[in-house]
């Protein structure tokens, strides 16, 4: 029995990352926004299979960090002079917060970028690790690592919108999630642009309804992702002009 229940683990595993890659596939948007001239920074949206469902891993930044201690984000930062594109950003990134090694990851594609307070244009890449997968957390730049299942991002038991005001001065609302880790026996809370990411990989990979407001029209996913985020970029564009 335990042999047949293991391979059947396994069939059950490469079946939900198979059915993931092919999804995924088709929302990747290569270095179609690369060329935009805005700094570059990347972070890695590392998927795994725990019992046969998707998981996410997030880290929390040290309450060390000049900016945004202690928020919850994805392995990732601003690209350097070495890096040759988003993807190796990524990795590099991801190995020096949590000691992830860049071959442990399977890159499956890079999503549509967001734009984060620092006016830094954010690509999102997307890899597979595996579940055994024990992180090395840098004390330097990360506090904890946690694994978060991906429906959570569409079917949150606890969930709120918190409104902000965008770059270009117009209010808008963000996600922001609430979730109890009985793992660390704590709670965290992901916002921003981590949960805008968190909720489009998870809106791609199920292709189901979440049961809080999008503004995506979800018969048209990538290309309302893509119009949201160009509006976006036009108007952050058009108040760097007026400052001129």
């Amino acid at each position: 029995l335990g042999v047949s229940r293991r391979s059947f683990l396994f069939a059950s595993r490469k079946n939900v990352k198979e059915q993931a890659r092919l999804r995924l596939r088709e929302f990747d948007v290569g270095d179609k926004f690369s060329h935009l001239p805005l700094p570059k920074a990347s972070v890695l949206l590392p998927l795994m299979v725990r019992a046969g469902r998707l998981h996410l891993l997030l880290t929390v930044r040290s309450m060390q960090l000049r900016r945004s201690p202690g928020e919850v984000c994805f392995p990732g930062g601003k690209s350097e002079a070495i890096d040759k594109d988003e993807i190796a950003t990524a990795l590099r990134e991801a190995k020096e917060e949590v000691g992830l090694q860049p071959e442990k990851v399977e890159v499956i594609c890079r999503l549509v970028p967001g734009i984060d307070k620092m006016n830094h244009l954010v690509t999102p890449v997307v890899g597979f690790i595996e579940d055994t997968f024990q992180a090395i957390p840098n004390p330097d730049e990360v506090s904890d690592v946690f694994v978060v299942p991906l429906e959570y991002f569409v079917k949150p038991l606890n969930y709120k919108t918190l409104p902000y005001k965008t770059s270009s001065g117009y209010l808008s609302w963000m996600h922001c999630f609430t979730y109890d880790d009985h793992e660390h026996k704590m709670s965290f809370k992901i916002w921003g642009l981590t949960a805008h990411f968190a909720v489009f990989l998870a809106l791609v990979i199920f292709g189901k309804r979440p049961t809080f407001e999008v503004d995506y029209d979800l018969d048209n996913l990538i290309s309302s992702a893509e119009n949201n985020f160009m509006n976006l970029y036009a108007s952050l564009y058009k108040r760097k002009k007026s400052n001129l």
